[in-house]
């Protein structure tokens, strides 16, 4: 039922918009939380799957302002994640990146009163550039980009630790070819690797002016582009 079905799924994707939108300008304020739903109510459905979704990146305000992930944040993701299993993967590899991005969530969450204070290992490390080719396995950082944050890590980190050469040709190969949402979330592991003190293989800032120049119109891939700016704000002189 395709008509029945492409109303629900625009009201779920302006939903993780909205979030998007509210963690964006907590991020921009003072670090605090996003203020995502009133306590006092029940969470509609579209909210909690917008919260399911940004997973990880909702506690951007507080991580990279040093703060330990919010109580409220924390709950509502929580139950988010009980209403909305994670989804039937459709191949080994999307439930690969779906697993790892539930892992930074649920290191997060066990940060808190709402998690596991002792989560699962973590899920089986990705391939790496020797074994997808440098073009794939970038496609698959940008894919995991939710990681790139403070206090996370783990093999995927290890990986862009040592792959910085491939980030910075795949951030490259993705600005050329004017995809400017992986080019993002490139710059961004890119941007985690300098707090790291690594060398970069390239200038990260004129890839972000040139992003944030023409003007990119997902609020989400707008948050992206913000945590960048602010891992390359905390970096190492």
């Amino acid at each position: 039922m395709p008509f029945a079905e492409t109303p629900l799924r625009d009201e779920y994707a302006a939903a993780v918009e909205r979030v998007a939108g509210r963690t964006l300008d907590a991020l921009r304020g003072a670090g605090g939380a996003a203020a995502l739903a009133d306590p006092d109510t029940a969470v509609p459905r579209p909210l909690l799957a917008a919260v399911r979704v940004l997973g990880a990146d909702l506690f951007t305000p507080q991580l990279l302002a040093g703060a330990e992930p919010d109580g409220p944040t924390a709950a509502l993701l929580a139950e988010a994640r009980r209403a909305f299993p994670a989804p039937a993967p459709t191949s080994a590899e999307a439930a690969l990146v779906v697993a790892w991005q539930d892992w930074a969530a649920d290191r997060l969450l066990a940060r808190t009163p709402y998690g596991d204070p002792a989560p699962a290992s973590p899920p089986a490390p990705p391939p790496g550039p020797d074994d997808l080719g440098w073009q794939s396995w970038s496609v698959r950082m940008a894919q995991l980009s939710v990681l790139a944050l403070p206090g996370l890590d783990g093999p995927v980190h290890d990986a862009a630790r040592a792959g910085t050469a491939q980030l910075a040709h795949g951030t490259v190969r993705s600005m050329l070819r004017r995809d400017f949402t992986t080019a993002v979330r490139l710059a961004r592991w890119l941007a985690w690797a300098s707090t790291e003190g690594l060398p970069l293989r390239l200038e990260v800032e004129p890839v972000l002016d040139r992003t944030h120049l023409v003007g990119i119109g997902a609020v989400r891939t707008r948050l992206e582009l913000a945590v960048s700016q602010r891992l390359l704000e905390g970096s190492p002189a």
